[in-house]
C-alpha cells in the first residue's frame, strides 16, 4: 500500500502534545486535535494523561484534506517565549543608570521604551528674508524661543528680542508677550501668517517712562470716582485689578462690513472697548455706551500702511482681532488714531488691562536673572549711556570724566591724535586698499547700525517696528548726496534725520554733523562720541536698529 497510516500518526501526535502540556496546568484544556477530520477535546487529569478514545478503522482520511493542528501554533509561541527569556545576559557598561542601581546586566525588560514625543515644527523668519525651522515642545513660551534663537544665531542677549506675529495679507503685526505659548498662538494663525524674529526696545519701556506713554488728557477715572490719576501712581492703578482707570478720546472707527470710517468718542476699560454716538458732554456720552470689542478673547495689532490697505484717514491705525478670526477682514475691529503717541497709548493700555501683573513679571524676571548671573560671569558689553563713559588715562591711574565740557575736549584731543597718526602713515607710501583714507571710508559698512542704501521710508519703518524709544538710531547712505550719510534718530516718538557731511582739512577727509565744528576720521568714531555726548542731537545714541540673519 502507498497510503500513509494517518490514524497512527495523529494518535502519536496527540499523545506527545498531551504529555507536553500535562505538566503545565492540571485544569487547562488541551488543544483541539483533528482525528480523521473531526475535532475532539481531551482533558488533562491530575494523575496523568487521559486515555485517547480509539478511532474506527472504517473511517477514511482524504489525502487532500488539510490538517489544522492548533497545538503546533501554541507550541511555537511557547518556544519563542522560552527563547526570549533565555537570552544571554548583556553586560551593562553603565550599571548606575539601571533600576535597580545594583543590577550589573541589562535585561530585556529594562531597556527604555520609545516614548511618543510631543514636538511641534515652527518656522521663524528674519527681516532680511532668511528663516529657520525649529522643533519645540508644546509648552514653550515666546521668551524661551527667543532665547533659543539668540543662542543659535550668536546674538547678544540684551532682553530686547521679540517674536512677532505677522499677517501680511491683513497688514497686521504684534509682539507676542513673553508668557504666551508659541504653539497655541500658531494654532490661531492662517497659512499665510508667519513669525518674525526682531528687536523691540519699546516692549516694556512704559514701565520706565509711563508719562511718555499715557498723556494726561487721555487717562481718567471711571464714572464711579472723580479726579485724575497722579503720575506717580499711574502704573499702580493699571496693574491693580480693583482700580478703575480708563483711556478715552476720539478715534476713527471703521464700520463692520463697510469701507466708511466714523469719528467716535471711545472708552477703553477692563471690561472692553466702548463707544458713544450721542451727546456732547462726558455725562451724556457715558449714558449711551456701545460695546465695540472684548478684551478677553482678542489681541491688539498695529496696522501697517492703514491708508493704503483700508483707506484710513491716517497711518496710525491699530486693530482688535478676535482669536477665532484667521483671515476674515469682516471680523476685525479697525481703529485709527490722530498721531503715534495716541496709538501707542491705546495699544499699551489694552495690554495692561488684559494681562496686568503678568506684564510686570515678564519685565522683572530677565533683570533679576541678569543680576544673579552678574555675580558669576562678566557682563556682556552693551552700548548704552550707563556702560560707556569718558576716561582720562593721562595720570598714573585712570579716572572717569564727569564734566561734559572736559569730555568733549578729551574727544577733540583724541581726534587730533588720530589725525597726526594718519598723517605719519600718509608719508610712508601711496594710497592702497589698506590706506587709512580708504579704510576710513568703508570701515563703517561692517557695523550693525549701518544699513547702506535704504530709502527714508524704510528707515522709518525699521525704527517703528523696533520701538519708538528715545535714542534708537541707524545710519544709511544719503539719497540726495552720494558722498554724505544720514543719521536717523528717534526722540519723543518722533523720527528725525541728520545729515553727515564729509569735510577736508590738510588733505584728510573727516565727517561732521555740525558743519565741521566736531570732526571725526570715520563714522565709528562719530557714533561712539554721540553715544557718550548729546552734542547737537536731541538725545544720546542708545539703541541701534539691527537685522539678524537666521
Amino acid at each position: 500500500d502507498d497510503d500513509v497510516d494517518l490514524e497512527a500518526l495523529v494518535n502519536d501526535m496527540n499523545s506527545s502534545f498531551e504529555s507536553l502540556y500535562s505538566t503545565c496546568s492540571t485544569q487547562s484544556e488541551s488543544a483541539s486535535l483533528l482525528q480523521n477530520g473531526q475535532f475532539v477535546r481531551s482533558h488533562i487529569q491530575t494523575s496523568g494523561v487521559a486515555p485517547v478514545q480509539p478511532t474506527s478503522p472504517r473511517q477514511k482520511v482524504r489525502r487532500s484534506q488539510p490538517m489544522h493542528i492548533l497545538a503546533v501554533r501554541r507550541l511555537q509561541e511557547e518556544e519563542q517565549q522560552f527563547r526570549t527569556s533565555s537570552l544571554p545576559a548583556i553586560p551593562n557598561p553603565f550599571p548606575e543608570l539601571c533600576s535597580p542601581a545594583s543590577s550589573p546586566v541589562l535585561s530585556p525588560g529594562s531597556l527604555p521604551q520609545d516614548q511618543p514625543t510631543d514636538k511641534n515644527i515652527i518656522k521663524v523668519c528674519s527681516e532680511d528674508g532668511t528663516s529657520k525651522v525649529v522643533e519645540i515642545p508644546a509648552d514653550m513660551t515666546a521668551r524661551d524661543l527667543c532665547q533659543l534663537l539668540v543662542y543659535k544665531s550668536h546674538c547678544v542677549d540684551d532682553n530686547s528680542w521679540s517674536l512677532v506675529e505677522y499677517h501680511p495679507h491683513l497688514g497686521l503685526d504684534r509682539s507676542l508677550e513673553d508668557h504666551e505659548h508659541v504653539v497655541q498662538v500658531q494654532s490661531t494663525m492662517a497659512s499665510e501668517s508667519k513669525f518674525v524674529f526682531r528687536k523691540n526696545y519699546a516692549k516694556y519701556e512704559f514701565f520706565k517712562n509711563p508719562a511718555n506713554f499715557f498723556p494726561e488728557q487721555m487717562v481718567a477715572w471711571c464714572q464711579e470716582t472723580n479726579g485724575t490719576i497722579p503720575p506717580s501712581q499711574l502704573l499702580q492703578n493699571f496693574l491693580n485689578s480693583s482700580s478703575c482707570p480708563e483711556i478715552q478720546g476720539f478715534l476713527h472707527v471703521k464700520e463692520l462690513g463697510r469701507k466708511s470710517w466714523k469719528k467716535l468718542y471711545v472708552f477703553l476699560r477692563r471690561s472692553g472697548l466702548y463707544c458713544s454716538t450721542k451727546g456732547n458732554s462726558k455725562a451724556s456720552l457715558l449714558q449711551h455706551l456701545q460695546l465695540l470689542a472684548d478684551l478677553e478673547d482678542s489681541n491688539i495689532f498695529s496696522v501697517i500702511t492703514s491708508k493704503k490697505l483700508y483707506n484710513a484717514p491716517t497711518d496710525f491705525g491699530f486693530c482688535i482681532k478676535p482669536n477665532k478670526a484667521r483671515n476674515e477682514t469682516k471680523e476685525l475691529r479697525l481703529l485709527c488714531a490722530e498721531d503715534e503717541q495716541s496709538r501707542t497709548c491705546w495699544i499699551t493700555a489694552f495690554r495692561l488691562f488684559k494681562y496686568g501683573m503678568l506684564l510686570y513679571q515678564n519685565y522683572k524676571i530677565p533683570r533679576q536673572r541678569k543680576s544673579l548671573l552678574s555675580h558669576f560671569s562678566a557682563p556682556v558689553r552693551s552700548i548704552s549711556e550707563n556702560s560707556l563713559v569718558a576716561m582720562d588715562f593721562s595720570g598714573r591711574i585712570g579716572r572717569v570724566i564727569d564734566n561734559p565740557a572736559e569730555a568733549q575736549s578729551a574727544a577733540m584731543e583724541e581726534g587730533h591724535a588720530w589725525r597726526k597718526r594718519s598723517q605719519r602713515m600718509n608719508v610712508l607710501g601711496s594710497p592702497s586698499p589698506l590706506h587709512p583714507n580708504a579704510l576710513n571710508s568703508v570701515i563703517h559698512r561692517t557695523q550693525p547700525w549701518f544699513h547702506g542704501r535704504i530709502a527714508r521710508e524704510d528707515s522709518h519703518r525699521m525704527i517703528i517696528q523696533q520701538g519708538l524709544v528715545d535714542g534708537i538710531f541707524l545710519l544709511r547712505d544719503s539719497q540726495s548726496n552720494p558722498k554724505a550719510f544720514v543719521l536717523t534718530l528717534c526722540h519723543h516718538q518722533k523720527i528725525k534725520h541728520f545729515q553727515i557731511l564729509p569735510c577736508e582739512e590738510d588733505g584728510q577727509i573727516f565727517f561732521s554733523l555740525d558743519d565741521g565744528s566736531t570732526k571725526f576720521t570715520d563714522l565709528i568714531q562719530l557714533v561712539e562720541f554721540y553715544q557718550l555726548n548729546r552734542g547737537v542731537l536731541p538725545c544720546k545714541l542708545k539703541h541701534h536698529c539691527t537685522i539678524v540673519a537666521l
